[in-house]
């Protein structure tokens, strides 16, 4: 029967409507609950059990021309889906990948894992042995030459092993579409769908981290974000809201951005709630992203009745957990009336990184390539001092705050003065801070590992690679360390 409604429309008998597709939809969940109990009877020996659905749905596929008449006598609420359109350079890089495509080879997932494990550990002792004393003094240049070329080849295969990890996003963001179609249709909201950047690629691991997390927001901003027909009339806005879902990459890492043109958050309503909880202090003043980030508390809702979609103040909690698991962020952006704007900063990938590799005092750390903007020496004239709140220093007519790594780190024998030391300018999101380094020792390539389950996750701090010489050095997570230093009112507020 489903099959003759979708015959139907073929052959142009029949609209596809909301009910019609809402029939379709129907369908399908309906098959694959058949055959999860076919499987069932098979692994139990009993007989098939009918869904409870099965009656109501076959009289519906019976009665599909009274449903949609009597549809057509009211008004219904929907959603609609549309894909932004692509640009030409996205459009020739699928029409690639596809052509690509028709001649390959399905892979085993553990086996590519393990491959990009093995490049990692092969590019771990090509810098042993490239930083070995016998090589790197000179005296055998045929021996260094040889290194060299072998290094080179190294990378490529590493680059090679690490692009066949990359999946686009765009089976994701398919995924999402139905969400936002049963969340509006359930809430009584219509809604329209906007996707761009299906295209861009991420690391197969943490597609599959990143997925729940946006299924959760997106369910947010269609119930809690987008307001009924009546509610965006009074507003003044058109009864249509927009949820729009944007992957782009940027610096090293892909941005995926969720944004929706619904009421916003409630600055004030947040804020109250969070020192009625006792998250916040009543004589603190606290800026907008301080507010905005209570509402990943364990727990925290301001939403005034429970429902079976949201309102109990559970899931964005997990959200960033998982966001930060995988040495993400996650940043908001609202106007209360007008929208918010959810932004996923992740890393293309979490195996292997071109790292430039620091002095501070007697330690060593590793500062990703992709965070660095530039490394200077400052003047006198250019530092200042903001009373309370921290240094400064003035670049190109462009202020910025400066952080202080042996500082975050303990470090106790590291230059404390800027002119002798340098600083790094470093970029967490569109804010560029500069970090007091002592020295730096050259770009490397690393291969990132976790502290372990002893350590666990360490603010400012993304793991340990084993370095040219045989020994550890700690990668810094400096969107981490910037955020924290922000947080603690460490940073001037020039900056």
């Amino acid at each position: 029967h489903a099959e003759s409604l979708l015959s139907r429309v073929r052959e142009k008998e029949l609209a596809y409507g909301q009910e019609v597709a809402s029939l379709s939809l129907r369908s399908a969940d309906l098959l694959r609950d058949l055959l999860d109990a076919v499987d069932a009877a098979l692994a139990g020996g009993g007989r098939v059990q009918r869904p409870d659905s099965y009656d109501a749905l076959l009289h519906d596929l019976h009665h599909v021309d009274e449903i949609i008449a009597g549809a057509r006598a009211v008004t219904v609420t929907g959603v609609s889906t549309k894909r932004a359109e692509q640009s030409a350079e996205a459009v020739a890089g699928a029409a690639r990948r596809k052509e690509a495509g028709e001649s390959s080879v399905r892979v085993r997932t553990d086996r590519l894992d393990r491959l990009i494990d093995l490049v990692g550990e092969l590019v771990i002792a090509q810098s042993i042995i490239g930083g070995d004393d016998g090589i790197r003094g000179g005296a055998n240049h045929e021996l260094l030459k040889k290194v060299t070329h072998a290094g080179k080849i190294v990378r490529e295969l590493q680059d090679l092993s690490m692009s066949m990890r990359m999946v686009p996003l765009k089976t994701t963001f398919q995924k999402l579409a139905r969400v936002v179609r049963d969340v509006a249709i359930k809430a009584g909201k219509q809604v329209e769908f906007v996707t761009e950047g299906e295209e861009t690629e991420l690391d197969r691991n943490m597609v599959d981290v990143v997925g729940d997390p946006l299924v959760h927001m997106v369910r947010n901003s269609v119930d809690h974000g987008i307001e009924k027909p009546d509610a965006r009339g009074a507003a003044g806005k058109g009864t249509t809201g927009t949820v729009t879902l944007r992957a782009y990459n940027q610096g090293g890492f892909v941005v995926v951005e969720l944004r929706d043109d619904g009421r916003g958050l409630d600055r004030e309503k947040i804020l109250a709630k969070a020192i009625s909880v006792g998250l916040a202090q009543p004589d603190q003043k606290y800026t907008d992203e301080q507010v905005f980030q209570f509402i990943f508390a364990p727990g925290f809702s301001t939403a005034a009745q429970v429902t079976d979609i949201s309102g109990r103040g559970v899931g964005m909690d997990v959200v960033r957990r998982n966001i930060e698991s995988i040495r993400g962020r996650i940043e908001i952006d609202s106007v209360l009336g007008q929208g918010t704007t959810f932004r996923i900063r992740l890393p293309l990938t979490l195996a292997v990184t071109d790292g430039m590799l620091v002095r501070v005092g007697s330690e060593r750390y590793i500062v990703p390539i992709t965070n660095i903007h530039m490394t200077f020496r400052p003047e006198r004239a250019m530092l200042q001092t903001v009373t309370g709140r921290g240094e400064v220093v003035m670049l190109r007519g462009e202020v910025m705050p400066i952080l202080r790594v042996h500082e975050v780190m303990g470090v106790t024998d590291a230059t404390t003065d800027p002119c002798e030391a340098l600083l790094m300018v470093v970029a967490d999101g569109d804010r560029r801070t500069a970090l007091l380094v002592d020295e730096l020792l050259g770009q490397q390539q690393v291969v990132a590992k976790s502290l372990g389950e002893q350590l666990g996750s360490v603010a400012g701090i993304a793991g340990g690679a084993i370095l040219g010489d045989g020994r550890v050095g700690i990668i810094l997570d400096v969107a981490e360390m910037v955020h924290h230093a922000r947080g603690n009112g460490t940073f001037a507020a020039a900056a």
